[in-house]
């Protein structure tokens, strides 16, 4: 599924039980399937009246990897926390380089905001879409909110 956001191109994979297992922005990787709620809340979301997502989601991953995908989840829109932060929430205070690795794995990006975790600096650090896509869909969210 590809699709057009004020971001760039986007692309979407989706399993036979309408399930979402990977969205990514830039040119298909993956792409299979169709979800019209997944055009439909990510309208929603980029014009401003959606905040969370709710569709079925199936990424494949291991029980940690999934535990920290759950907890991005909960991170609301236009708010970040730290790679520390987010280890203290899955309920492993120091393991934050683990975490950073299962947030650096996340196939859905944006619907499982990964974006929203920052350094405990607050400085921004890595993203499988670039710095500068970080920067804009956290500074946009935080416009959003308002």
């Amino acid at each position: 599924m590809r699709i057009e956001t004020p971001f760039g191109p986007a692309w979407a994979a989706v399993n036979e039980a309408g399930a979402l297992t990977a969205f990514g922005f830039g040119e298909p990787k993956q792409e299979t399937g169709f979800s019209a709620a997944l055009g439909d809340q990510l309208t929603e979301f980029f014009s401003g009246k959606r905040a969370q997502f709710e569709l079925p989601l199936a990424p494949k991953g291991s029980e940690f990897q999934k535990q920290v995908w759950a907890e991005l989840s909960r991170i609301p829109r236009g708010e970040s926390i730290s790679y520390a932060e987010l280890a203290r929430r899955v309920g492993r205070p120091g393991a934050a380089r683990a975490v950073g690795r299962a947030n650096a794995t996340n196939p859905i990006a944006l619907i499982v905001p990964c974006h929203r975790v920052i350094g405990s600096t607050g400085k921004l650090t890595g993203y499988a879409y670039g710095m500068e896509l970080k920067e804009k869909l956290l500074n946009w969210e935080r416009t959003a909110n308002r």
